[in-house]
């Protein structure tokens, strides 16, 4: 038997952002909430991802508008440099708050 509170809780859960839902991206969109930029290495590095793995999740998350992707040089080395885009920032904030109240309102 569910109670109204938990059927609100599974709504917001039907309701979440399934390109941020994804454990990778999930993380990819985390860290890049708290940095102002991030390059390509820098997030191998943290996530542990490869860089096809990597490439792949940053691939659809910029596709959906969520990260921008920026490539140049440092020095003469190539750089990819990416950052969350306002409506990625905006979209993790959602998903965020969707989350924390479909979970907190699940009965313990």
């Amino acid at each position: 038997m569910t109670t109204p509170e938990m059927s609100d809780s599974l709504a917001a859960l039907a309701d979440i952002d399934r390109l941020i839902h994804e454990p990778a991206r999930l993380q990819i969109v985390a860290l890049l909430y708290v940095l102002d930029s991030a390059d390509f290495v820098f997030l191998s590095q943290q996530t542990g991802f490869t860089w096809g793995n990597l490439s792949a999740h940053v691939t659809k998350l910029e596709e959906g508008g969520y990260v921008k992707v920026e490539k140049g040089y440092k020095g003469r080395r190539p750089q990819t440099m990416l950052r969350l885009t306002a409506k990625g920032r905006k979209a993790f904030q959602a998903y965020r708050q969707s989350m924390k109240l479909a979970l907190d309102e699940l009965p313990e």
